[in-house]
């Protein structure tokens, strides 16, 4: 991973969401720092930023789509602004 870990915005993990299908009444914890290796959940890298995962519980089964750019004013969901970068 060439990116700094200490970075004060999130990394790009991708510039477009993760379309994810989920199930009523179970947590997701979703990638906020963008450095994770199992997007687009965390997988703890985040404790070398100031960033901190997201929990996610999914109201009704169904697909929802994370953000992959983790630049969404609506975390852990995608709210378009990969199409602004």
């Amino acid at each position: 991973m060439s990116d700094d870990l200490n970075e004060s915005e999130a990394h790009i993990a991708q510039k477009e969401p993760y379309a994810v299908e989920v199930e009523e009444g179970r947590r997701y914890v979703w990638c906020a720092c963008g450095h994770s290796q199992n997007q687009p959940y965390c997988d703890g890298t985040h404790r070398s930023t100031s960033f901190l995962p997201l929990v996610y519980a999914a109201e009704k089964t169904g697909t929802v789509y994370f953000c992959g750019c983790k630049q969404t004013k609506n975390s852990p969901l995608c709210d378009g602004s990969h199409n602004d970068l």
